[in-house]
């Protein structure tokens, strides 16, 4: 369990996130949710339709995009929607915590996920991230530790609810979206996506930690990327 500070400024956050949002909120808001549900599909939609053979430059240029709009989402959380970090799970828990956490759940995931791809035999052919630098592969695996869990589950379920949608829904869209988006990794990845982005969901929803989210998604990729190229 979390230190009593922890649970109180947490529940009081909570508990204001509940009333109705102002209408410049609202706003701030609803961009906010487009930035985190869409920005990063588009952006990589925009870059494999103009540039599908990006080098090490166009990607390096993708990923900042990407990390940009995350910066804007946070930008919009703190200073036009009012809210802190905590409402979102960051600094909830102490740095040991989430990083035993995301440990204990980046295996859990790392190992489901193998074994998904096993039974649907995904990951024979090559990938655009074979051709590319490690050190910049390594910056892609950062960027979806960060963004996608800042994205799908901190931000876009807390303010989902803020708006107005009811709980599950509010779970579900972000799991959808996020497990959707994969398509380009074929059925079997949306299908990886969707049981590892449940996972994740249901320990945001457990531990309000979204820190140690980040570290275990974090890990599953880099295990599953970059590790084998260090290694090998």
């Amino acid at each position: 369990m979390f230190p009593f500070q922890y649970r109180t400024e947490y529940h009081v956050q909570r508990t204001f996130m509940t009333d109705p949002l102002p209408t410049r909120s609202r706003l701030a808001t609803c961009i906010g949710l487009f930035l985190a549900l869409f920005s990063m599909i588009i952006i990589r939609d925009i870059f494999r339709h103009f540039a599908p053979d990006a080098g090490a430059g166009l990607n390096i240029l993708k990923e900042s995009l990407m990390f940009s709009s995350a910066g804007t989402v946070l930008w919009l959380l703190r200073f036009r929607e009012g809210q802190f970090l905590r409402s979102i799970g960051l600094g909830t828990s102490p740095w040991w915590k989430s990083l035993l956490w995301g440990l204990i759940i980046g295996a859990l995931c790392l190992g489901i996920a193998v074994g998904l791809a096993l039974l649907t035999h995904y990951g024979q052919g090559t990938s655009y991230l074979d051709k590319l630098p490690v050190s910049v592969v390594t910056l892609v695996v950062l960027r979806a530790g960060i963004v996608e869990e800042l994205f799908y589950r901190g931000y876009a379920i807390e303010r989902l609810q803020a708006v107005g949608l009811g709980r599950p829904a509010a779970v579900a869209l972000p799991l959808i979206v996020f497990s959707i988006a994969h398509w380009t990794g074929g059925w079997a990845n949306i299908l990886i996506a969707f049981v590892t982005g449940a996972i994740l969901t249901a320990f945001y929803l457990w531990r309000k930690d979204l820190v140690a989210n980040i570290i275990g998604h974090f890990l599953v990729d880099f295990t599953a990327n970059v590790l084998p190229r260090l290694v090998g």
